[in-house]
């Protein structure tokens, strides 16, 4: 981007000289930054940006964001002055402020996607399906906050005809904010489940944060789970198409495969069950609305592989293994182990915390397991962690405190012709009972 039209997007106040021709990459990390780039200091809860302008300006940066009163104007580098400062109220909103200009300079279609489970699934299922006809890309995987979001648009190509993005939040006004500066095109609610209640209260206050989503939303379509809270919830005038797994007839079912067919048509997934069927319905209606053919969506859809930790399969030991262990919520843990009930005969359940469920933390858990026992009580399960020793209880379940103990168990006890499935929130690190096994 050209420093002049960095001046006028962001508003900033120049201090120093202004080259106005110049072009410049924006670095926000002076780990990585190269010399000719311009700086820009991001602040969080535990670090400052600013505090390594002078660090950046002596790796080669031309000249830095900064905030009012964050560095004296009359500091030098190497006996030298800083050759340009752009003073701004907010460093992140001047990102932003950035990024929508190249959202709208690139002008490719925006496909937005949040939910409470399920959305890192639903981006690359729609990616994929998309990828059928268009030139995708995508939020890269932990991009869908405020910052990755930049991140995401800045690292776009230049030929993308359609950006999947994938929206995060841990409280209201935050996907409001990502749609002001994404303006979507078409935007997704892939479910309103508990994740994050221990923030926001309740599934109300939940869905009213989900549905900011369509607040800047330029586009006339609105995709979402078939849910009467985001019925009641959204407030969009455009077209809305609901759809759940009740609108399809289920043909065929495996560990690594489902066919169904939907409004007509019928369409492969190389994942099993119900809820990657249910995210597959959203790919199926985006694809629809940008004018894919059927036969074009039936081959994206094929072409979908499961990422990291999303429905995995691993040997490790020679056990074989399902990690699923991204992350969980009450409503994810129950389609797992519905999946797994449904499909396989002799297997494991290896289950962890689940997190960010606030003061009915043991309550959700102790629910899960109540659930796990009343669908098959002979259901084999081991747990790990704090709060999981409530889904033990209500189960007849084993737990252990950590997961070198749960390690042990399986190496000792457990046939390596069982298939074991873990599940968790990311923070319990249950790729390490795999690195164990091994």
């Amino acid at each position: 981007m050209k420093l002049e039209d960095i001046v006028k997007i962001t508003n900033a106040k120049v201090i120093g000289n202004l080259e106005k021709n110049i072009d410049v990459q924006i670095s926000t990390d002076t780990r990585t930054i190269k010399k000719g780039d311009f700086y820009l200091p991001l602040k969080g809860a535990s670090f400052d940006g600013e505090k390594f302008i002078e660090q950046a300006i002596e790796k080669g940066a031309i000249g830095s964001f900064c905030t009012e009163g964050s560095i004296s104007i009359n500091k030098s580098v190497d006996g030298e002055p800083i050759p340009l400062l752009l003073q701004v109220p907010d460093t992140l909103v001047a990102y932003l402020q950035l990024a929508n200009y190249r959202r709208r300079q690139l002008d490719f279609t925006v496909v937005a996607i949040t939910g409470s489970s399920g959305k890192t699934t639903t981006k690359e299922i729609v990616a994929s399906t998309l990828g059928a006809k268009f030139k995708v890309f995508k939020t890269p995987l932990n991009h869908n906050n405020e910052v990755g979001f930049c991140q995401t648009i800045f690292a776009t190509p230049e030929d993308t005809e359609v950006l999947v993005l994938e929206m995060g939040m841990r409280g209201l006004g935050e996907i409001e904010l990502l749609s002001k500066y994404a303006e979507p095109d078409i935007s997704i609610v892939s479910n309103v489940g508990t994740a994050h209640i221990g923030r926001l209260g309740s599934r109300e206050n939940i869905a009213k944060a989900k549905c900011e989503i369509v607040k800047y939303q330029r586009g006339k379509t609105f995709i979402a789970h078939d849910d009467e809270i985001i019925k009641k919830t959204i407030d969009f005038n455009g077209e809305k198409v609901f759809y759940s797994i009740n609108d399809v007839k289920v043909l065929e079912k495996r560990a690594n495969y489902s066919k169904f067919e939907y409004l007509g048509n019928i369409y492969e997934l190389n994942v099993g069950g119900n809820y990657n069927i249910e995210n597959a319905l959203s790919a199926v209606n985006v694809g629809i609305k940008l004018g894919l053919s059927i036969s074009e969506i039936q081959q994206g859809l094929k072409n979908y592989r499961p990422i990291e930790k999303r429905w995995e399969a691993v040997n490790a030991g020679g056990f074989e293994i399902i990690n699923d262990s991204y992350n969980a919520n009450p409503e994810s843990m129950r389609a797992f182990v519905d999946t797994i009930f449904e499909l396989y005969e002799d297997y494991l359940l290896v289950l962890g915390d689940m997190g960010e469920l606030g003061e009915k933390e043991e309550s959700y858990h102790k629910e899960l397991g109540e659930y796990i026992f009343k669908k098959n009580s002979k259901a084999r399960v081991l747990t790990v962690g704090n709060l999981s020793e409530n889904i033990s209880r209500e189960c007849d379940g084993k737990h252990f405190s950590d997961i070198s103990q749960v390690v042990e168990y399986i190496k000792n006890n457990i046939s390596k012709s069982t298939r074991i499935f873990l599940k968790a929130s990311r923070s319990m690190k249950f790729e390490n009972i795999i690195s164990l096994l091994s």
